[in-house]
């Protein structure tokens, strides 16, 4: 009898009139929990794209400060010596004025041991603009080349009918860059350039109109 009483006490405590609250709670308590990983993943994933976001711009910020280190290494290897650079122009323009003194004639009248001095200097001009352009130092003499004022310095203006107006002349002192900039601008002679070229169209005429001259010998 026991058993019998077990039994219909356990089915009076599950009857059916329960399950559907049950299996309501259950799903309430689904969704709660499901609602709870969703809220939690989002902010993961929310979390996730932030790092993500300023992972990039710190590698970015690295890669900027990478290439402006480089650059200005660079820069500071290139142009660091300007000022050294520019000082020793001084001794090329001696060096070019002392060739320039002399001219062919005098050369070849000079004797032997002249020569050898005049040659030794030539070669050490030479070598000199060698050196300084090894170090990213360049002459540049733009003679016939159009002026250009962040290159070139005037000093004169040249009447030259041959030359248009704005070309440089005469080079008076040559001009050196270094690397992309100017180390010292080119002292210039500056064309005016020719007289405009008359008019193509023919001179009038202040007789035209009038009856051609009469012969003074009167002929038939």
């Amino acid at each position: 009898m026991s058993h019998g009483n077990n039994t219909m006490t356990d089915w009076t405590a599950r009857r059916p009139d329960d399950a559907p609250a049950e299996r309501e709670n259950a799903a309430e308590s689904e969704a709660t929990e499901e609602a709870k990983i969703a809220a939690l993943v989002e902010a993961l994933s929310k979390e996730s794209a932030d790092y993500k976001d300023k992972l990039l711009r710190t590698l970015a910020e690295m890669e900027n400060l990478r290439r402006r280190t480089e650059r200005e290494v660079a820069d500071a290897r290139l142009y660091g010596i300007s000022n050294f650079a520019r000082d020793i122009l001084a001794v090329a323009d001696n060096m070019a004025r002392a060739m320039g003194a002399l001219d062919a004639e005098l050369r070849e009248k000079a004797d032997a041991g002249v020569k050898a001095l005049l040659d030794g200097v030539e070669l050490t001009e030479r070598e000199l603009l060698k050196v300084l352009e090894k170090h990213g130092v360049k002459k540049f003499e733009p003679l016939g080349e159009k002026f250009d004022p962040n290159l070139h310095q005037a000093m004169l203006e040249l009447p030259d009918p041959s030359l248009p107006a704005g070309t440089v002349a005469q080079v008076i002192q040559p001009g050196y860059m270094i690397g992309e900039r100017v180390l010292r601008p080119a002292l210039v002679a500056v064309a005016k350039g020719g007289p405009k070229p008359a008019s193509a169209e023919p001179p009038a005429n202040d007789n035209a109109g009038s009856p051609p001259p009469q012969d003074p010998h009167g002929t038939a």
